[in-house]
């Protein structure tokens, strides 16, 4: 069993104080007294060698993504609801990234889909505070945070769609996509993370579930991912963000995974919610190697670079704690890895030149169940891969 180190019991103090705090209904500080981490939990899900995507042989349309009121089209980031609490526990959340006549970076809508056949579009929310839709994270509490391409906006939404907040200084420069990272239990933190494929960095967002009236710190935890400066449907860098929250008795495996289409790299950070500081993780470049403040504590891995992947943008992350990414060149390749990066299978969608898969979402609880969800902005679809 590992031990904790120096740093995490320094948080762990923290996060006792903040429980105190609420005890007293007073309202819980963000930052570093109250992160809760846990020990080096790399060895707590063993590696499956199944490939799920060999089984997955049925393509499925839920439905259209095109919004009824305003005509958005170019489906982009999906995210699952996990709560009824305004949104309803199974539907999923999926961005417009282009608007009716088909302009890249000028859709605005989120909408809300059922996950079964014949599905319609429901507009959650329409904001020019998401323009260039390409980020939809939902927490354990349904607050949708939405980012925007080009509005260069990371917006909270309520259960019901209403504008809460935007968050438009530094560090956030252009959203490229983000995700909620949250295990679960009572008091330990939930987090935003938010990928910039200008600056080619990852900011922390961070907050607790039971605090609602405190301030947020906004920190960019990671720097030096590539960027390829492209514009529309063409720009790469930082994205795919998935959080692994699978827990085993009182530990969470806490990792944080993301994809670089610029250079071509599926990267873990072990230990997310350690971290802290700014640039706590530097990227070298090339992408391969990583400058890490703590290294005890949190720290950045290569799982595996070049081909397959050609310009990976999407990612999901399967039950059995493996990943699926979608290049967008070379066609509409899916490609099957695990954790330690070994590439388990290829799937192509289809043999477009045009890049149509932008949104990638597992579902199932394990081998036997899963589901892979993807939009294809070819057709303005939620598809679904199944048995």
């Amino acid at each position: 069993m590992p031990t904790l180190n120096n740093r995490v019991l320094a948080l762990a103090a923290g996060a006792l104080f903040a429980t105190a705090a609420c005890a007293g209904n007073a309202t819980v500080p963000t930052g570093a007294d109250s992160r809760v981490s846990l020990p080096d939990t790399s060895s707590i899900v063993p590696s499956d060698t199944t490939s799920i995507l060999k089984k997955l042989t049925k393509d499925v349309e839920i439905g259209s993504t095109v919004d009824l009121k305003n005509g958005d089209t170019g489906p982009r980031a999906i995210s699952l609801v996990r709560s009824t609490f305004g949104l309803k526990k199974g539907q999923m959340l999926v961005c417009n990234f282009d608007d009716a006549a088909g302009t890249a970076g000028k859709g605005s809508t989120i909408e809300v889909l059922n996950p079964r056949p014949h599905s319609k579009p429901v507009t959650f929310t329409q904001s020019s505070r998401i323009e260039g839709c390409d980020g939809d994270a939902v927490t354990a509490e349904n607050q949708v945070y939405g980012a925007g391409l080009s509005s260069h906006l990371v917006s909270q939404f309520t259960q019901v769609g209403a504008l809460k907040k935007s968050y438009h200084r530094s560090p956030i420069q252009v959203p490229f996509d983000d995700a909620d990272a949250f295990c679960g239990f009572p008091y330990a933190p939930e987090d935003i993370y938010v990928a910039d494929s200008k600056a080619g960095s990852i900011v922390k967002v961070s907050f607790l579930p039971v605090s609602r009236s405190g301030k947020v710190k906004m920190t960019e935890v990671i720097a030096g991912f590539g960027v390829n400066k492209g514009s529309g449907w063409s720009v790469l860098g930082p994205s795919g963000i998935q959080y692994n929250s699978h827990r085993t008795g009182s530990l969470c495996n806490d990792t944080l995974y993301i994809v670089d289409g610029a250079d071509n790299t599926v990267v873990a950070v072990s230990n997310a919610s350690q971290l802290l500081e700014k640039d706590e993780i530097v990227v070298q470049s090339g992408g391969k190697k990583f400058k890490c403040a703590h290294p005890k504590a949190t720290c950045a891995t290569l799982v595996y670079s070049g081909a397959p992947l050609d310009a990976p943008v999407a990612s999901a992350l399967l039950p059995n704690g493996n990943l699926i990414v979608a290049n967008t060149r070379g066609g509409n390749k899916l490609v099957e890895l695990t954790p330690a990066g070994r590439i388990l299978d290829t799937k192509t969608i289809d043999k477009s030149a045009t890049a149509h898969v932008f949104g990638l979402l597992a579902t199932g609880t394990s081998d036997s169940d899963t589901a892979l969800f993807y939009t294809d902005s070819g057709t303005n679809t939620l598809q679904e891969l199944e048995r």
